[in-house]
Order: C-alpha cells, then sequence, then structure tokens
C-alpha cells in the first residue's frame, strides 16, 4: 500500500493520549508520524511504521 504525506492511518496500539490515528508528515526510509490526539511526533524506519499501520 502507497503512502502520502496528509494521510491518516490508525495504528494497532493507543498511543499513551488515546489516540489510534496519526497524520504521515515524512515518507521515505524513515516514517515521521503526528499523533492526532495531541500533536506528538514519532519517527520510526519504514519497515516498523508498516507493521504497526493497520488501515488508511
Amino acid at each position: 500500500m502507497e503512502y502520502n504525506i496528509g494521510d491518516i492511518v490508525k495504528t494497532k496500539k493507543n498511543h499513551p493520549c488515546g489516540s489510534k490515528e496519526w497524520e504521515i508528515t515524512r515518507t521515505g526510509v524513515d516514517f515521521k508520524l503526528k499523533c492526532c490526539g495531541c500533536g506528538h511526533t514519532v519517527m520510526l524506519p519504514r519497515e516498523k511504521a508498516l507493521k504497526i499501520i493497520v488501515k488508511k
């Protein structure tokens, strides 16, 4: 599946703030995700990000 900047995706586990929705702010070798609940950002390697994302 192809992911683009600005896509909202859901993850398997909740973020500590309670949200499961994340916005993709960077793609490539690493994914940068921003929590839609609290605004926290994380950088993950592509393989790990693709494993935790459930659906678009």
